[in-house]
């Protein structure tokens, strides 16, 4: 792989271009990538992030960038409905497979009206770029492949990009570059 601090100025000239954002098949589907990256590199993925949303804010591009962190997405409905504490008893009394469990039925992970594609959907403007970010936070709550699959479903949107810290070779996820997650075929890798 690539030096990352260049393969992330990649991905930002990428992302720019018209072409990024038009839907592309026969089918007129969105665009979804994944931009993998080294794990111990996380820190400076979310500084580009953030450089690149002050970036666009500030600046003169013709879309607008929306980054949703999935964790805090998650841990967001939680608070909401008052299920912190109540989630940290469960884990303690029946184990983090049952906790798993118990937050992926509350948000209908595995549903088409999953809580964060809807929450993706009322919250993404026309015109706009999404980036996914807080994978490797989600684990093993929530599954990279699921939400891809969920929102190739349900979005059409915009185009969707999202930050794996692990290794995607167009077929298969490893996060962490050691937990392999199912198959998932149907997005692009967007920086060799």
């Amino acid at each position: 792989m690539a030096d990352l601090a260049a393969r992330l100025d990649e991905m930002e000239v990428e992302i720019k271009k018209p072409k990024f954002r038009q839907s592309s098949g026969r089918a007129n589907e969105v665009n979804y990538w994944v931009f993998d990256y080294p794990p111990e590199q996380e820190m400076e993925v979310r500084d580009r992030i953030e450089y690149l949303k002050n970036k666009n804010k500030n600046g003169t591009d013709d879309f607008e960038l929306v980054v949703f962190d999935l964790y805090d997405i998650i841990i967001d409905f939680l608070e909401k409905k008052n299920f912190i504490e109540k989630c940290f008893d469960f884990e303690k009394n029946k184990g983090l497979e049952r906790i798993t469990k118990a937050v992926s039925n509350s948000m209908k992970f595995n549903d088409d009206d999953s809580i964060i594609v809807q929450y993706i959907k009322d919250h993404t403007p026309d015109n706009a770029i999404v980036f996914l970010t807080g994978i490797g936070k989600c684990y093993p709550i929530l599954r990279s492949h699921k939400v891809l699959n969920n929102l190739h479903q349900a979005f059409v949107k915009a185009p969707v990009v999202m930050f794996f810290p692990g290794t995607y070779n167009e077929q298969e996820l490893i996060l962490f570059n050691e937990i392999k997650d199912d198959n998932y075929y149907r997005a692009f890798k967007l920086v060799k």
